[in-house]
């Protein structure tokens, strides 16, 4: 969508419209699409998507976000099938410094996978979606929510057992294992069967790894929550002094002075390029509101 008046004028956002009316049928929706509005507007880091404004119309809430031309790490990851760990490495880095943010003020993500992943136009790192989030954590507060993507969830999370940031940190270890070897790492025909395998299957290592990609993967990926990395109050810390990130400097990575491995090529402000055609080649409609059904709302 392109503004064309007032303090945006001429620039390109991106629009996510939200029916209420949909929202409003399930209570936990609800609650999910509130929370994304708080996080969006209480967090502002140089790797989440920004929220510019926010409005509501007697039947949908409309989230006007920043444009992040550089498209999904997903399509990138689909273009190149697995990545180079100095690749993997730029990545991470700067997910682990949005995560630590996020838990810093109370949220836990909770919805780490590749397609949550966006790039802006030099080639950093965005987190975006934030509809699944959970507000408001105390440094030993759990929760029950059962939601999210299941290939890169936590064991607590489909066992229900209640659940903390340290979820945050087996989702990068799965996200980090798919990326370095083309797949996560608990995968079955089904979800009954992954979450088995997630739950109690033996996590299998390519030899291609190093040893430093291995040792990283496996601490993140402890069904042990106590004994997983980045679970104990220090957070991500003892992740970022990792001998993967050995040759990270941290300060550069916040700066955003490290050099992205991929440069998005493109052709202006409005380039759709770096998205699926599929999506990109459908016209945008804007469904009626189903403005009775959504007053209390």
């Amino acid at each position: 969508q392109k503004m064309t008046g007032g303090r945006g004028g001429g620039s390109i956002f991106a629009m996510k419209v939200l029916k209420k009316a949909t929202i409003v049928r399930n209570q936990k929706d609800t609650a999910h699409t509130k929370a994304e509005r708080n996080i969006l507007e209480a967090v502002k880091h140089p790797f989440i998507v920004d929220l510019v404004y926010a409005f509501q119309t007697g039947g949908k809430l409309y989230l006007i976000l920043e444009y992040l031309s550089g498209g999904e790490l997903f399509m990138h990851l689909e273009r190149e099938g697995i990545f180079m760990e100095d690749t993997a490495c730029f990545y991470i880095s700067e997910i682990i410094l949005a995560l630590e943010h996020l838990h810093s003020e109370g949220i836990i993500y909770r919805d780490l996978k590749p397609e949550n992943i966006l790039l802006d136009s030099y080639g950093h790192v965005k987190l975006t979606d934030f509809g699944l989030c959970k507000e408001k954590i105390q440094d030993d507060s759990v929760t029950h929510t059962f939601c999210g993507t299941i290939e890169y969830m936590a064991p607590e999370i489909l066992t229900r057992t209640g659940h903390g940031k340290a979820v945050d940190w087996w989702s990068l270890g799965a996200l980090m294992y798919d990326v370095l070897t083309g797949a996560p790492p608990f995968t079955a025909e089904n979800r009954k069967k992954t979450i088995e395998k997630i739950l109690k299957g033996k996590l299998n290592l390519p030899p291609y790894l190093t040893p430093d990609s291995r040792d990283l993967i496996r601490k993140l990926l402890k069904r042990q929550v106590s004994q997983r990395l980045g679970s104990g109050s220090d957070d991500g810390e003892p992740i970022k002094r990792h001998l993967f990130f050995k040759l990270i400097n941290w300060d550069e990575v916040i700066n955003r002075k490290l050099d992205p491995p991929f440069k998005p090529v493109l052709s202006g402000d409005d380039d759709v390029s770096q998205f699926d055609s599929k999506f990109t080649k459908q016209t945008p409609v804007d469904s009626p509101d189903d403005h009775t059904l959504s007053e209390s709302a």
